[in-house]
């Protein structure tokens, strides 16, 4: 199970947050993701405005929608643009494709008083298990490409290309243990290779909801930020709730690819309100906003 699209407020909380082998290496900060897949849409103004109230500072968007990104002008919101997989074929196989994506949906928009945009997302979650290896292939070739666009455009120091992965790219029964998928690790070696030579961070999205869903025997207390009964030990470390324990997988995962000390971006983390079972709104509420007091500590992770 995946969403691939969320709307505002549905699966609200992103933390947009560096941190390094568990220490947080600069500030850490709250953004939410603005999917435009509703039943009853706000108008982008009211969602920007919505944001601005709410001290929200950073967005990130599943496309780059026209109408979202003249919203999103003169905003001062740090703004992440994303590229749907099904285009990453032809970015990567064609350099006169990734120019104009660049020219249409980076380059127009950043101009005085336009979008502050930080990063590109090349794809959204394209090693997703369900996906079969559709997507994997044209990963890095899409990268390549699109990192000439941006530095013909004279935009490669300011806009880091980035690519979101679902937490199902690696595994492990400790976190100590983490590796990516065996079929991955090759294609993920090169991508993180790219992403560390541009300055770039390794964006994850980490859903703690999904492993309760997907998983009868899983402790519920443990996808929580208040305590549990259901506490994984380490070696020396112990593991309070989900969230901790999959973010230190992925930085052992990173670290047995030669890439311990990589910077991550959470891209999305979240609790659905409907649809499913433990879905509702006071367990989101109380996951939301565990996550934010969790973030905003600048505690890291054991």
């Amino acid at each position: 199970m995946a969403y691939q699209e969320k709307t505002l407020f549905s699966l609200v909380v992103v933390g947009v947050l560096l941190l390094c082998w568990g220490v947080i290496v600069v500030e850490s900060g709250i953004g939410v993701n603005w999917g435009t897949i509703s039943l009853h849409k706000m108008s982008p103004v009211t969602v920007v405005d919505l944001l601005k109230e709410n001290k929200i500072q950073k967005v990130k968007l599943f496309d780059a929608d026209a109408d979202v990104m003249k919203g999103l002008m003169g905003s001062g919101l740090e703004v992440m643009v994303g590229i749907p997989n099904d285009m990453l074929a032809i970015l990567g196989s064609s350099t006169a494709a990734a120019d104009l994506w660049v020219s249409q949906n980076v380059s127009r928009y950043m101009v005085k008083g336009g979008v502050d945009i930080k990063y590109v997302a090349v794809g959204n979650e394209p090693f997703l298990t369900s996906y079969a290896g559709q997507y994997q292939s044209y990963v890095v070739p899409a990268m390549t490409n699109l990192q000439q666009s941006l530095a013909k455009a004279n935009l490669a120091k300011n806009v880091k290309l980035v690519v979101p992965c679902n937490a199902d790219a690696y595994e492990s029964s400790l976190p100590s243990q983490g590796a990516f998928r065996p079929e991955l690790t090759s294609i993920i070696t090169q991508m993180v290779s790219l992403l560390n030579a541009n300055g770039s961070p390794f964006v994850v999205n980490i859903y703690p909801f999904l492993s309760l869903y997907g998983n009868s025997d899983f402790p519920q207390d443990y996808a929580f930020f208040e305590g549990t009964t259901h506490a994984v030990t380490d070696g020396p470390n112990v593991y309070y709730n989900a969230f901790d324990g999959n973010l230190d997988t992925l930085i052992a995962a990173l670290a047995k690819i030669g890439y311990g000390q990589m910077p991550i971006v959470i891209g999305e983390v979240g609790w659905p309100t409907d649809g499913a079972f433990g879905a509702n709104l006071t367990a989101a509420r109380v996951f939301n906003q565990g996550l934010v007091n969790h973030v905003l500590s600048n505690k890291g992770t054991p």
